[in-house]
């Protein structure tokens, strides 16, 4: 297994797996989440081509997408009350759900830390949907630990 960059070429395949993890939201939350495609070709071109916002796939030895790990550098210079950091993001994070348990999640999470870390990051930061508790318990496995917490009420 190797982790690089994605590129043009994985488009198609990132479009399977952004579909797998909206269903999984879908399933999980119906009033929140419509099925349907997150992004269209174009905006994921952007986005690849967008240094601020990286995009990292686990690829097997024949260089097939297993998963994969949407990135944002954040940081909020100037701001009044919140240190000046610099923090690398997860915004979407994947493995195929045939493929799931086998290291892959892992594997991608580590290289995501590695270069946050190497690109002078303070932390790592992403969200995760109370209903989506298989993704919680991995996370927590990695050596996530809660940092806010949001809560609604339903009117």
């Amino acid at each position: 297994m190797q982790i690089r960059r994605a590129a043009e070429r994985d488009i198609p395949r990132l479009h399977q797996l952004l579909q797998q993890v909206n269903l999984v939201h879908h399933i999980g939350r119906p009033d929140l989440f419509n099925i349907g495609t997150k992004y269209t070709n174009e905006e994921l071109k952007a986005i690849l081509r967008d240094a601020g916002r990286p995009i990292f796939v686990a690829a097997d030895e024949e260089d097939r997408v297993m998963g994969y790990a949407f990135c944002i550098f954040e940081e909020h210079k100037g701001d009044n009350i919140r240190t000046d950091i610099r923090t690398l993001y997860i915004d979407d994070l994947c493995v195929d759900e045939q493929l799931r348990g086998g290291g892959v999640g892992r594997a991608l999470y580590r290289a995501v830390e590695d270069f946050a870390r190497a690109q002078g990051c303070y932390n790592v930061t992403l969200n995760v949907w109370s209903c989506n508790e298989k993704a919680m318990g991995f996370y927590e496995a990695c050596g996530l630990r809660p940092q806010k917490i949001g809560l609604e009420r339903i009117l």
